[in-house]
């Protein structure tokens, strides 16, 4: 592997820059990318391993991030595990028979991932001759909470308040649910890392949604458990959004890396984390709406903020659709140009 600056900083090496990549950095900011997203669906592009892995590095080809991020989506998970869902334009995610009650989770099934969502395994096949090993593939899943969340309210949502209600009326059911949906997505990663995949990020993206103590019952718990099959076989990076107060438990939990949101500082971040494990992040993606010099300005500062090493440089959740391509580009060349001070 020719640039494994990734790879080094989830091991907490010392290097010359920190690496770079940026969540949802496959896809729709990039013309090349609607240019499919015109001819073929959603879900389409996410099962034909040909435009999976050509949506995967067109990125690195345009700015040469230090690590490539799989195009696919976290709930092909519950479509192996019997669940519809679809994909509506200008509407996100929305799934016709929501998940609400014992017997709707007794008709959850726990797949043979090799066989329901073997088109990922493909699709990383054909990435990684793409990507002729000259940087690591990362794999990823969302958390069994927040696939909980979309099984449950049937949608995207400001508070996931039926999620929520069925967690706290029905504690047996979603165990139930969040125990399969936990075992699915361990075999799914483990599958992943066999088919090729160097690191595997967890999402979680609606923790932030509890309080820390149904933070730990409802998704933290969960987590673990992939944590624990997985960190033998992978480097494991866990992300929540907006789940700051769970840092210190998150540092316990065998990842190789934490990813931080922007509500959190890089200060905090180290403080919270006893200053031992790689950290990722934090920039608010709504930054890269600021002018490129200004850009390379915040890039620079966080990683003094952070320190360049025990670090990976990204934004505190996905990139928006909106944002200028000369923006995205001074995000990543600001990292590459960084020299300590």
């Amino acid at each position: 592997m020719k640039n494994d600056l990734f790879l080094r900083a989830l091991k907490g090496e010392t290097v010359d820059r920190p690496p770079v990549w940026m969540m949802r950095q496959a896809g729709r900011y990039l013309p090349e990318f609607m240019e499919i997203k015109a001819k073929y669906d959603f879900f389409t592009r996410c099962q034909t391993p040909e435009l999976a892995s050509e949506i995967t590095v067109q990125p690195i080809r345009r700015y040469g991030m230090d690590a490539a991020i799989l195009f696919s989506d976290i709930l092909v998970i519950p479509q192996a595990m019997n669940i519809e869902v679809q994909m509506k334009p200008n509407f996100g995610p929305y799934l016709p028979n929501p998940v609400r009650s014992q017997k709707d989770v007794d008709n959850v099934i726990v797949p043979d991932v090799k066989d329901a969502l073997n088109y990922v395994y493909q699709a990383i096949k054909a990435t990684k001759e793409k990507l002729n090993d000259e940087i690591p593939l990362i794999g990823f899943a969302g958390s069994p909470w927040t696939i909980l969340c979309y099984c449950v309210q049937g949608q995207g949502s400001k508070n996931f308040d039926k999620a929520k209600e069925f967690c706290f009326t029905n504690p047996v059911a979603a165990h139930q649910l969040l125990q399969k949906i936990t075992d699915t997505t361990i075999a799914y990663l483990k599958e992943k890392v066999k088919a090729g995949c160097n690191a595997v990020q967890v999402f979680d993206s609606w923790g932030g949604m509890l309080s820390p103590v149904d933070y730990q019952e409802f998704s933290w718990q969960y987590i673990q458990q992939i944590i624990d099959a997985l960190k033998d076989d992978a480097p494991v990076i866990a992300f929540g959004k907006g789940c700051w107060f769970a840092l210190g438990e998150m540092a316990k939990s065998g990842a190789s890396a934490l990813g931080v949101d922007w509500t959190c500082s890089a200060r905090n971040a180290r403080y919270l984390t006893g200053g031992n494990i790689t950290l990722q992040g934090n920039f608010d993606p709504t930054r890269l709406f600021s002018p490129p010099a200004e850009i390379k300005k915040m890039v620079h500062q966080m990683i003094d903020d952070f320190g360049k090493d025990k670090y990976i440089v990204n934004l505190g959740h996905g990139i928006l659709p909106n944002i200028g391509l000369d923006n995205a580009k001074a995000f990543i060349d600001a990292v590459k140009e960084y020299k300590p001070s």
